[in-house]
């Protein structure tokens, strides 16, 4: 029986792993229809999403190489591999990117996929000089590996013992390997790993976790007899010690390989789903901020700037339901233009008094210009537009919530909120900031306030 992907299924797949990849699709559907400026910056998690659950699918391993430059991360994928594959330099952070290389040889195939792909994932150093972008490379692909090798070659210092800290927080299964331990007297590397297993660790590494290797040996001086006695020395290369590294991998593996898969994956798509709904959360609420003062300076300039008696009044009427269209499209719920004036009006109601003293000073204006036939407009325009932009600010605030809430008033009714927002808002600062925009574009407009009906 083979699955979607042509593998071979040696098994039924358990509940636990169907689950995971449920909640890997799960996430990406979420967003998925998402607008398009949330979908650009949205992109990069929706595709790690993707890989994720091809990553599932397929039945693929990923563990990743981790820790400091120059501790033998490389050199090690090349011994676990059996070949130079890798890039090893003397220089510290000659890993620039990340390294997928296919591990073939461990005969590790995960329950239910006949073709399991085991994957080492060779990351650049933590402490990189100039570095930050890759040390977050290396962390990012720590957070998606199934199993972790932290790789160091002497006792941790902070910045190794932090990074282990927060992959332990992470719930990762992690094998500390300690590297180059042919640079070490026996004494030396006893008393290190004793010191591995003491407090400090505890907790973060289990004690048959923590391994010894020699990835790339330093070459050795043999000392050679010939037949007739007389000798010679020859230097030479020790082959690479990482046989115990591999067993161990294998039987965490074998322990709990397809259920810390699964965990993994599901871990991640919750941290990922979480983060994108907060990264979205922003970006509307940012928008959302914008979009309100923009449509309130606009029905300030609109009703300051328009000598046509009454105009403004009906004027402004347009702005404010064109405002809650333009809300309601930024929240992901289409609303008519009718049902946004409806909505307008539900608002103004529920503002009651408070919001009446906008209203009368709009009006009273607009009756002014009527019996000035225009002459009065330079001397209301600036305390006429500024209250009907207050007025404006107020119901793109209400309607901000009203969408925030799925197009409903939450727990609270209309008046209980909008007599919160009232509360929350500073008028004058509104006012004057307001009163600012109309002065501008006066300054800039040499016909404006001259009564003009031109």
């Amino acid at each position: 029986m083979n699955d979607e992907n042509g593998n071979e299924k040696s098994e039924e797949l358990d509940d636990d792993y169907l689950a995971a990849i449920d909640a890997v699709r799960a996430a990406i559907e979420r967003f998925e229809d998402c607008g398009e400026a949330e979908r650009q910056e949205l992109q990069n998690d929706l595709d790690e999403l993707s890989r994720m659950a091809e990553k599932l699918e397929s039945g693929r391993v990923e563990i990743v190489v981790f820790g400091e430059i120059s501790t033998g991360k490389s050199a090690l994928v090349n011994a676990l591999v059996g070949e130079d594959l890798t890039q090893v330099n003397v220089q510290g952070g000659w890993t620039k990117d990340l390294w997928h290389v296919p591990w073939e040889g461990t005969g590790y195939r995960v329950p239910g996929f006949a073709k399991t792909e085991v994957v080492l994932i060779d990351t650049p150093g933590l402490n990189e000089v100039s570095g930050e972008q890759r040390g977050e490379m290396a962390r990012v692909a720590a957070s998606k590996a199934d199993l972790v090798l932290f790789v160091t070659d002497s006792d941790l210092n902070e910045t190794e013992h932090s990074a282990l800290v927060d992959l332990a927080d992470a719930h990762k299964p992690i094998v500390l390997v300690l590297n180059k331990t042919d640079l070490y007297r026996r004494e030396e590397l006893e008393q290190l790993l004793t010191l591995f297993k003491g407090p400090r660790l505890a907790g973060l590494i289990e004690a048959a976790n923590i391994v010894t290797t020699q990835a790339d040996p330093r070459e050795k001086e043999y000392i050679i007899e010939s037949a007739d006695g007389s000798t010679r020395s020859e230097w030479r290369k020790p082959a690479p010690q990482v046989e115990d590294l591999r067993i161990r991998i294998l039987e965490v593996l074998e322990a709990e390989g397809k259920a810390l898969i699964a965990l993994n994956a599901a871990m991640f798509a919750a941290d990922k789903s979480d983060r994108m709904a907060a990264l979205r959360v922003r970006l509307r609420e940012d928008r959302a901020a914008k979009t309100i003062w923009s449509f309130a300076v606009t029905k300030s300039l609109a009703v300051a700037l328009n000598p046509v008696p009454a105009a403004d009044v009906l004027g402004g009427t347009v702005v404010d339901a064109t405002m809650v269209v333009t809300l309601g499209r930024i929240y992901g719920i289409d609303i008519t233009t009718s049902n946004a004036r409806a909505l307008v009006t539900s608002i103004l109601k529920a503002a009651g008094w408070v919001m009446l003293s906008e209203a009368v000073v709009s009006y009273a204006s607009s009756v002014f210009k009527a019996l000035t036939v225009g002459i009065g407009s330079a001397a209301t325009m600036i305390p006429q537009g500024a209250a009907a932009g207050y007025g404006s600010y107020i119901v793109g605030q209400a309607a901000r919530y009203y969408f925030q809430h799925g197009a409903s008033w939450g727990n609270a009714s209309a008046k209980q909120v909008i007599t919160q927002i009232l509360e929350n808002t500073d008028k004058e600062s509104v006012l004057e900031q307001l009163k600012e925009e109309i002065k501008k574009k006066i300054s800039l407009n040499p016909y404006a306030g001259d009564g003009s009906q031109n």
